[in-house]
């Protein structure tokens, strides 16, 4: 009885998690970008500077995770400008992280 209690406790926030369609979609870009890079394709290896910095933050940068992308707050912050810069202009998503590469002009 009581594993039916804690079962219907965990349920509604996972449910809610995956029903964030924000959320739900950078990780889908994140989840494409593994298959394109393996490095974030935004990181400048011979500086070791972050591009997106200057973009997100304002400032430039040094990329504190060797560009490494999962888990990245600057990468994830981007997705998120991006998918924000998508849904008020009433534009498509794009299901692919290329595609978001291709368009980076839009935002």
């Amino acid at each position: 009885m009581k594993e039916l209690e804690s079962d219907s406790l965990e349920r509604p926030v996972q449910r809610a998690e995956v029903e964030d369609p924000k959320k739900r979609w950078v990780q889908k870009m994140v989840k494409s970008a593994r298959r394109y890079h393996k490095l974030c394709p935004y990181f400048d290896k011979k500086t070791g500077m972050c591009l997106l910095m200057v973009t997100v933050e304002g400032r430039q940068g040094r990329c504190d995770r060797d560009g490494k992308y999962d888990n990245c707050p600057v990468f994830f912050k981007f997705l998120e400008k991006v998918y924000d810069n998508y849904t008020s202009r009433r534009k498509v998503l794009p299901n692919d992280f290329q595609d978001v590469v291709n368009q980076a002009f839009l935002i």
